[in-house]
């Protein structure tokens, strides 16, 4: 009998151990996925910029145009974080 609670114990410690190690997988996997995107669009952005400067000041002018639109829908609160970031930050990657 008391080999029954134990074994079911056991298989129920099993399964949830089980269906953690999933969700802990599916989180690095979307992670890895992120990562892969963001560093595409680094790569992207390095072959462009690289190619044509004036593109590159196109760009800044957008993402400025951009971040205040999204600043008059969204709130000034959410525009103001890309704003206040360092100079050495010239391009911007998509974030999902």
């Amino acid at each position: 009998m008391s080999g029954d609670i134990s074994r079911g114990k056991l298989c129920e410690d099993l399964n949830r151990m089980s269906l953690q190690l999933n969700q802990d997988l599916d989180m690095m996997t979307e992670e890895m996925e992120n990562i892969t995107v963001k560093l595409s669009w680094m790569a992207y952005d390095m072959v462009v910029l690289r190619s044509s400067l004036d593109l590159h000041e196109n760009i800044r002018n957008l993402e400025k145009e951009f971040l205040q639109c999204k600043a008059v829908i969204c709130g000034p609160e959410v525009g103001q974080d890309r704003e206040s970031r360092s100079a050495d930050e010239d391009h911007s990657i998509p974030q999902q």
